[in-house]
């Protein structure tokens, strides 16, 4: 079943305590690459890959590494504030951080710059082949790399887990200890 934005946002309120940071889906390249199909009919990304990256987006905005491009009254003159900004910060907003830096952690530094631009800055593809200087026409592979290991990361593609083990078989796969002979 495909989830509808109002049903994501009720999902994620109800799922943590501060209110979902609210976003135009139209705005992510994400949103785009899933709706646009390729020579063989699929999407360009996977809903695993879809539902990766906007989780990585969700982290960021709540951890406020977004950059201000206002002035912060919050901090000018405050009264009883020390200044002390990680003081400051909600609960939420760390734990938030604190699971954007270890899937960022988790993807590796090769990849991770490009979740970064696309997931997390919201720029094109095309646009972040040129901030990070990657051959024309390569971004969507990284991309796609990129959010296989973000979806793994986040169990929701690849392999199957089962007590910490990884394995490639399908639900209630189980195989012959035996050789496949009869006892």
């Amino acid at each position: 079943m495909r989830e509808t934005r109002e049903t994501r946002e009720t999902r994620e309120t109800r799922e943590t305590s501060a209110a979902a940071p609210l976003f135009n889906d139209a705005e992510s390249p994400l949103t785009w690459l899933r709706a646009r199909r390729g020579k063989d009919g699929k999407p360009l990304i996977s809903e695993a890959q879809f539902l990766a990256g906007e989780r990585l987006r969700a982290d960021f905005e709540r951890a406020l590494l977004a950059r201000r491009t206002t002035l912060n009254w919050d901090l000018a003159g405050a009264g009883s504030r020390c200044g002390n900004v990680a003081a400051d910060m909600s609960d939420e907003a760390m734990a938030a951080r604190r699971r954007y830096h270890a899937a960022i952690d988790s993807v590796g530094p090769e990849l991770a710059s490009i979740l970064a631009q696309v997931c997390c800055l919201s720029a094109g593809i095309e646009q972040a082949e040129r901030v990070l200087r990657l051959p024309a026409r390569s971004g969507r592979a990284v991309l796609g790399l990129a959010l296989n290991a973000l979806a793994r990361h986040y169990g929701l593609a690849g392999a199957v887990r089962r007590d910490g083990i990884a394995g490639w078989g399908l639900d209630g796969y189980k195989p012959s200890l035996n050789g496949g002979r009869q006892p």
